[in-house]
């Protein structure tokens, strides 16, 4: 009983201490989906070569996009012709870190690891980028991709826009990861015994360990952090953390599984020697300096500590409704008998296309739902409304329906 009170303390007390700066984090990343988005990013994707590698890992170090989350991405990129290097580029350096994951790292793990993450991002999706770009022979030539303008919306629908991203989507993709993250974090504090750690993985163990453990594991960035905090309580080197928080979030089974099959064995073996080889050089590093300035615990010292307790409360019951919210929301569809009319609209492109077009099209009289598949660029309306209202709204929205590829049922 005494151990079980322990694990939900520990786990209560990391959560509260991560979510003020998580949500600070989640409100931004709403903000550089909207204003930035991923169709910007598919655009500024060259024909390989340093500038273009670097354009791809900048772009991708602060989107706060998950392991999986950043593969259906990176697919679309190598689709549209996007050189290898900068798909692998974009492939590392957008899961290892994020403006949510800074924020949340800065609270829990102090200003040095808050440096050292982003930092970290970059150098990997670097040295991926261009060493793919040296050694890799087989190289596709970037297509050219329209520019694509959307329907001038007012800063109202924008705010909508971000508030949902970040405390709908967000939350949707990573809630159960950083639950995940924090629970074990909290088993690691409450369970395991100190002695242990200390006495069989002293160094260079516990950097093989993590980086073991860190590679075929999927977590987040953000979920990684409060197991990196119980890792480093238990006895693990704060460089050793670091491997961590760098090969778990970069590397998994799904991740790697993409690599392989779609850019290449080639690409698959520059893509998990470099991660590991960056991991391990910053790891060390990062002791270095952490030795040279003393090992001073305030450089690894969480600065959600220093808040006020009734703000990191409050904020962590936020975050746990708001996760548990969408997790139990029901998302309507519809189903194929409930489609009244289909119409393909090739200049649908990306999730802004979809949430104008939603928005608007279901304010129309007698239209009673509205689906867009920007897969399949098709819009499926529910509702007994007139075929001429329908197509005049989308082309005011200044898309162009397919007349000849219009279904009613």
């Amino acid at each position: 009983m005494r151990l079980l009170l322990n694990f939900i303390n520990e786990s209560i007390n990391l959560w509260i201490d991560i979510s003020p700066y998580l949500i600070l984090g989640m409100f931004i990343s709403g903000l550089l989906h909207v204003f930035i988005g991923k169709a910007f990013i598919s655009r500024q994707l060259g024909k390989g070569g340093f500038f273009s590698i670097l354009k791809a890992t900048l772009l991708g170090t602060p989107l706060p996009v998950c392991s999986c989350g950043v593969i259906p991405i990176a697919n679309s990129l190598s689709k549209d012709g996007a050189h290898k290097s900068s798909v692998l580029a974009f492939l590392v350096s957008t899961p290892t870190t994020g403006v949510d994951s800074i924020m949340a790292t800065y609270s829990l793990m102090g200003p040095l690891f808050a440096i050292f993450r982003p930092l970290a991002s970059i150098i990997s999706g670097i040295f991926i980028g261009m060493l793919s770009y040296i050694f890799d022979e087989k190289q596709t030539d970037k297509k050219n991709i329209p520019e694509h303008s959307h329907y001038k919306t007012t800063v109202h629908f924008k705010f909508k826009e971000v508030v949902k991203y970040a405390f709908y989507d967000m939350p949707k993709d990573m809630g159960k990861w950083l639950l995940m993250g924090t629970l074990t974090g909290g088993f690691i504090t409450a369970v395991l015994p100190k002695e242990l750690f200390q006495k069989y993985f002293a160094f260079p163990f516990d950097f093989i360990v993590l980086l073991l453990i860190g590679i075929p594991l999927y977590v987040c960035a953000t979920g990684s952090i409060p197991i990196a905090v119980s890792l480093i309580g238990k006895g693990f080197s704060p460089g050793a953390a670091l491997v961590f928080l760098i090969a778990g979030p970069a590397t998994n089974a799904i991740t790697l599984s993409f690599v392989w099959a779609k850019i290449g064995k080639k690409s698959f073996f520059i893509y998990l020697l470099t991660i590991t080889a960056v991991a391990i050089l910053l790891g060390l590093t990062f002791n270095f300096i952490w030795d040279a300035l003393g090992s001073s615990s305030s450089l690894i010292t969480g600065a959600g500590e220093m808040l006020p307790m009734n703000i990191k409360v409050l904020a962590g019951i936020f975050l746990i409704l708001n996760i548990c919210l969408v997790a139990f929301k029901k998302k309507k569809h519809i189903c194929e008998e409930e489609i009244d009319y289909s119409i393909r609209v090739e200049d649908i492109h990306c999730d802004h296309c979809k949430i104008i077009l939603e928005d608007k099209l279901k304010n129309i009289k007698d239209v009673e739902a509205v689906w867009v598949d920007t897969t399949k660029k098709i819009i499926h309306i529910k509702g007994a409304v007139d075929k001429d209202i329908i197509f005049n709204k989308i082309r005011e929205l200044g898309y162009m329906p397919k007349d000849h590829e219009y279904r009613q049922k």
